[in-house]
């Protein structure tokens, strides 16, 4: 994730970032602009049609379709958005189940084999939902505390690691019920982050709806040239390559931030966030 000065205005316009659209869409914007200059030049000078003729009310269509475009573009954008928010929320409760239950675990004054296990296992969920949702296939070193079989769905074996040793707990004796009882939300609540966070990540954007924006944008944008040259002439050039900047921007930017869990320049800071329950649930049960 990017942390920037939204304040600071100079940089914004004049600094091209390695997440800038611009990127990724200039060599199409390349060809945008040679195709709309072969356009101008051929309807000017070779075919010579004026501006009286039918052609020219081609850019109607464009009016009719830009009103559409716009509307699709921002439910596209705030769909992702969507998407995003909700995943920081969910990462944010993490960090809070993961506090609180150190915190708890802490007023129990357990012994120091029992803190020194939870002290482990409490941040290794956190690292192990990471590396789920990045869909990498082992995660990290076993330790002599939590043994996990890298071919199973590591996340739900370090909460049955910790919710077995709270139950084993509560048969030794160490743990009243009431105890075990509050105790519980925090344990529950492990697997209904994981299962919201996989709802995101294995639920795409509808691939037709994707597919037809990108197609819409194209068509839109290739078109612009015939019936804005008689108003325009050559400053198609440069202008048209431009609105497909705009309007191919917006779809790539939701494209990257509709799975918020990766490793783009957008997407959540995961790995921070992970590092801050390790630290955290550290000093607590320290």
């Amino acid at each position: 994730m990017i942390n920037y000065n939204p304040k600071d205005w100079f940089n914004f316009i004049f600094h091209v970032h390695k997440a800038d659209t611009i990127r990724k869409l200039w060599p199409l914007m390349l060809s945008v602009a040679v195709f709309s200059g072969l356009v101008a030049y051929l309807e000017l000078y070779y075919f010579r049609v004026y501006i009286n003729d039918t052609v020219k009310n081609i850019s109607m269509m464009h009016s009719l379709l830009g009103f559409v475009i716009s509307m699709l573009l921002v439910f596209r954008t705030n769909t992702s958005y969507d998407r995003w928010w909700e995943g920081r929320r969910l990462l944010g409760q993490l960090t809070n189940v993961s506090r609180n239950l150190a915190i708890k675990l802490k007023a129990l004054r357990l012994d120091k084999q029992e803190l020194e296990f939870f002290n482990y296992a409490i941040p290794k969920y956190a690292f192990a939902l990471k590396e789920h949702l990045r869909e990498k296939q082992y995660f990290g070193k076993n330790s002599l505390l939590i043994e996990v079989d890298g071919g199973k769905h590591i996340p739900n074996q370090v909460a049955a690691s910790i919710n077995s040793r709270i139950i084993q707990l509560n048969l030794d004796g160490k743990l009243t019920g009431e105890q075990l009882l509050m105790l519980t939300p925090e344990i529950t609540a492990f697997t209904d982050i994981c299962g919201g966070c996989e709802r995101i990540k294995k639920t795409p954007i509808p691939f037709s709806y994707s597919a037809f924006i990108k197609k819409f944008i194209f068509i839109y944008v290739i078109t612009l040239p015939f019936g804005w040259v008689f108003s325009l002439g050559f400053f198609v050039v440069p202008i048209v390559p431009f609105i497909l900047y705009v309007l191919a921007s917006l779809e790539l930017i939701a494209e990257e931030i509709e799975s918020p869990f990766g490793l783009d320049a957008n997407d959540l800071p995961v790995d921070e966030i992970c590092d801050n329950i390790e630290k955290h649930v550290g000093e607590i049960l320290s």
